[in-house]
């Protein structure tokens, strides 16, 4: 049986990979909930990828007439929210990576999934884009916005830590009924209409 933490993770990873409820959590950090391009056309403005996937370039090449330039890698982050703009159906330049605290994750873990993603991206990267969204230009861009979610139950040395580092972040608090995954959407939904603490420090700029 799952961890009441592991659960609450497992719910906001759902949650969250609908646009409406990406939204409402971007919501509680107004500098990246203003870079939404349409809030009334959310479904076309916010595009969601759970446990995302980029192409990013290869270190090295054994054999550059056969092999392909690019591989595919897993980002350690999970979940990616893309910004589109939904007149013209293109991706703009701002793109959030969101770390949820997962169960029995310490500040470094959590730190260091965030610098491994700044490194893999910064071999150059294109996003490997949903069924519904291949028809739009997924080239990666120059400047990754991060964003953590933490519970109420995570120690406050890892609020700490991410506020030291000038990182923003949101807690969420634990869903009343964590074992019940069948109704994960509708917890979250419910938590996120609960005051949630934000880290107002934290400078979206941050690199």
């Amino acid at each position: 049986m799952m961890s009441v933490l592991q659960n609450h993770y497992e719910t906001l990873l759902a949650s969250f990979s609908h646009h409406h409820r990406a939204v409402e959590l971007l919501r509680h950090h107004r500098p990246y909930f203003e870079k939404i391009p349409s809030i009334r056309r959310s479904g076309e403005s916010v595009i969601t990828i759970p446990l995302p996937l980029v192409k990013v370039r290869q270190r090295q090449i054994a054999n550059p007439s056969h092999d392909s330039p690019y591989e595919l890698i897993t980002i350690p982050c999970d979940l990616a929210f893309l910004m589109c703009d939904p007149e013209w159906q293109i991706k703009t330049d701002v793109e959030i990576f969101v770390f949820i605290h997962r169960p029995a994750e310490g500040l470094s873990d959590l730190l260091r999934r965030w610098r491994e993603t700044q490194v893999l991206l910064s071999r150059g990267y294109s996003w490997e884009m949903p069924l519904h969204h291949q028809h739009i230009f997924s080239e990666g861009v120059d400047k990754p916005y991060p964003l953590f979610v933490l519970s109420t139950e995570t120690a406050e040395y890892i609020r700490d830590g991410l506020r030291g580092a000038s990182l923003p972040s949101v807690t969420t608090p634990i869903p009343s009924e964590p074992n019940d995954l069948a109704q994960a959407p509708a917890l979250a939904e419910q938590a996120l209409v609960e005051p949630l603490e934000v880290n107002a420090e934290a400078d979206s700029e941050m690199g």
